[in-house]
């Protein structure tokens, strides 16, 4: 008898558009929550629109982060439990996000996503990627009850950071890549529904690479909605496999190892690229990886990292030790085959 269930828990609501930060008590009454909401942010998203947020609830309390980490955590599930709050608001790029992502989860409450920068697909994942040392750790936890986009502030948003988003997005061509492979190898559980939609929003990036600018709303517009369905496949998968693969092993290696990290969604792009060939070869799609992040002037070389050629072959060379998750990197890639992929792309 067939016997095979699945649960998908996804926004209730999703509000993308211009001015749209000011509708957030609108999109939280539609939820019908109750009580005193927590506002979690960090320094600058408050300065730009912290007050406008807060002052669309009656009795809002609000704390700020420094930084992503489990003790920052700790200290927004204590402010919660302070203020008496019932759910959290999270303001701000990935920090706040994450943080908040987790502490409602520990608390046991739900949060509202309020992003300000098209940085990651984390603003309506179910996943949290938080740093403790020289590991970074990938933490399940409920997608927000509603996402709240704001075009307009994230068209404002310093610009490596929409770049840094679109990398991401991009990098799913190979995540499903090796999805597929996990499941043909391994048994992996497989969605093709999840996979579908993680591709579609890579190739929707690809395609209007050109047209994506600084400063241009439009193409703010076409990045939170590439994120947006990048982070419903993650749900509807139930994990991070239609957004993660052995590009993400590589970014995640590159923050142990290399003296000064760049922004996640760059590694991850340059990641992508050699990924893509290890994927298909010579005659493969990464150099259509390539040029669309350098239509986005996102990275494509170690050099634009600011890594040096040394630290990005020892993270992919080292990359299939970061977690238990099959990849086209398999039990790992010897030091002549990774300077292979790497030279022949470009990267070094």
């Amino acid at each position: 008898m067939f016997g095979k269930t699945t649960w998908i828990k996804l926004p209730r609501n999703v509000l993308v558009g211009h001015g749209v930060v000011d509708r957030v008590g609108d999109a939280v009454a539609e939820l019908s929550l109750a009580g005193r909401p927590l506002v979690v942010t960090s320094e600058t998203p408050s300065a730009i629109a912290g007050e406008r947020v807060r002052d669309q609830f009656d009795d809002a309390a609000m704390t700020t982060v420094d930084a992503a980490s489990f003790e920052a955590v700790a200290r927004v599930v204590e402010a919660a439990e302070d203020a008496e709050a019932t759910y959290l608001v999270a303001l701000g790029g990935g920090k706040p996000i994450d943080i908040a992502k987790m502490a409602a989860d520990e608390l046991g409450v739900g949060f509202v996503s309020v992003p300000t920068a098209a940085s990651h697909d984390g603003i309506v994942s179910g996943r949290s990627s938080i740093p403790e040392g020289d590991t970074r750790h990938s933490v399940a936890a409920d997608p927000p009850l509603a996402v709240i986009a704001d075009t307009e502030l994230m068209a404002d948003a310093p610009w490596e950071l929409t770049t840094a988003g679109c990398a991401d997005i991009i990098s799913n061509y190979t995540a499903v890549k090796d999805w597929r492979l996990a499941n043909r190898l391994k048994n992996v559980e497989y969605s093709e529904y999840a996979a579908a939609l993680a591709e579609m929003t890579a190739e929707l990036l690809v395609d209007d690479a050109d047209s994506i600018k600084p400063g241009l709303e439009e193409s703010a517009w076409v990045v939170s909605k590439a994120l947006v369905s990048s982070g419903v496949a993650m749900s509807i998968a139930g994990s991070s496999r239609p957004a993660s693969g052995a590009e993400h092993l590589f970014s995640h290696q590159l923050d142990r190892v290399a003296d000064d990290p760049a922004l996640h969604g760059h590694q991850v792009g340059v990641g992508a690229i050699m990924t893509e060939y290890l994927h298909t070869g010579a005659n493969g799609e990464w150099r259509a990886i390539r040029d669309a992040l350098e239509h986005l002037d996102a990275p494509t070389t170690a050099a634009d990292l600011g890594i040096d050629a040394d630290t990005v072959i020892e993270a992919l060379t080292t990359a299939h030790t970061i977690r238990d998750r099959y990849t086209i990197l398999g039990d790992g890639v010897s030091e002549a085959a990774a300077r292979e992929v790497a030279s022949f792309t470009g990267v070094i």
